[in-house]
């Protein structure tokens, strides 16, 4: 991507309107060459372009946590530590409200907790038991209220990424499904509400596996999502086929950006993966799809990012503009969060207090470092669109 390809496809727009989709109406789509790579780097500061606010999460005996986080409304904060059951509900502020437990065999109990989607309107959170391919209900104080299955068919094996979509609908979507991974399903029964239609030949997906006699050894590049909220529309990135996808609130899908040469045509597969939107800056990443057991070692990655006012790719590297050195924020592992928060990330109390005593730090974030000890929770880093 040593100059950016930014054209109109005349081809692939002509085999979209047959596939019923509609062309952009504001933008170009982006084209990404995949084999190229960028020949000029940008060094930037996070700040110039995301307003970031910091939560420090109160810490109390019974409410030492990890900080891995899975939603954020306008009041509440949903925590875990990721393997014990324990979910960790805060307010916006990050004072502690209560913790809930509701891990079990039972039938209003959860075996895993792969991922909690918070409803706060209806005030409810939906904890998606991926070993029971089930969905669970409770409200923000614990209470069962309800339990459905995720859909059936096509491959399916579970749902992996799970959002709030509007007041009676979660968009989901599930990687092994061969026909149609992206749905809607209704909050109240998970029945589907609408099918999301991505045009793709065959399904392909990044992992590699071995075996022995007795068992099947998978592994993955680790976790990246397939749905990425941006300002009121939803991204929809399916990896086996060669368009990522806007989706609009009426339904509609727009094409956002190409990858060239087509999935469909390599071996090894090279993956387009995105990682993170603003206005002005795409953050993506590829990723080849070989993996050593022997050694341990593959999946072999290139980071980029494309920057939508000097239509061109770059390498890049983006540092916290909280720190009085040059401290740097790895892009590929922020998560998305909803329409207001883009992402966010957990900050180390103990790294803080060491950058604190370094002088190394500056603003809020040394204010709230000045207030930390050893056993502090994490502080988290939300990232959020200038408005």
């Amino acid at each position: 991507m040593k100059k950016a390809t930014l054209v109109l496809v005349i081809a692939l727009l002509a085999g979209l309107a047959g596939c019923g989709q509609k062309q952009s109406i504001s933008d170009d789509i982006i084209v990404v060459d995949i084999t190229k790579a960028p020949s000029s780097k940008k060094e930037l500061i996070l700040q110039d372009f995301m307003d970031v606010e910091y939560v420090a999460l109160e810490t109390k005996d019974d409410f030492l946590n990890r900080g891995v986080v899975h939603d954020i409304g306008k009041k509440t904060i949903l925590v875990t530590n990721q393997d014990d059951g324990d979910i960790f509900v805060y307010d916006r502020t990050g004072n502690a409200l209560r913790k809930i437990n509701r891990r079990g065999q039972g039938g209003e109990e959860y075996i895993s907790c792969f991922n909690i989607t918070l409803d706060e309107e209806n005030e409810e959170m939906f904890i998606n038991d991926i070993s029971l391919q089930k969905i669970h209900v409770y409200d923000l104080y614990g209470n069962f209220k309800r339990s459905f299955q995720h859909k059936k068919g096509n491959g399916t094996l579970f749902y992996n990424d799970i959002f709030n979509y509007d007041k009676s609908n979660l968009i989901c979507y599930d990687q092994y499904n061969e026909k149609i991974p992206f749905v809607l399903i209704s909050k109240k029964d998970g029945s589907i509400t609408k099918e999301i239609k991505i045009p793709f030949k065959k399904k392909i997906l990044l992992l590699q596996q071995t075996r022995d006699e007795e068992h099947i050894y998978i592994k993955t590049p680790g976790p990246y999502r397939r749905i990425i909220t941006f300002k009121g529309n939803w991204i929809l990135s399916e990896t086996s086929s060669d368009t990522v996808y806007t989706l609009s609130p009426d339904y509609s899908l727009y094409p956002l950006l190409v990858r060239t040469p087509s999935i469909q045509t390599m071996n090894p597969e090279v993956f387009l993966i995105l990682r993170f939107f603003s206005d002005r800056y795409y953050f993506m990443e590829t990723i080849k799809n070989v993996f050593d057991f022997s050694t341990g070692k593959g999946f072999s990655r290139t980071f980029f990012m494309y920057d939508r006012q000097e239509k061109a790719f770059f390498n890049y590297t983006v540092y916290n503009g909280d720190y009085t050195i040059k401290k740097e924020i790895y892009m590929n592992w922020l998560r998305p969060v909803n329409h207001e928060i883009e992402s966010w990330q957990a900050l180390d109390a103990n790294q803080l207090i060491e950058s604190y005593n370094n002088g190394e730090l500056k603003g809020k974030l040394k204010k709230i470092a000045a207030t930390l000890n050893e056993d502090s929770n994490p502080v988290i880093m939300l990232i959020k669109h200038k408005k």
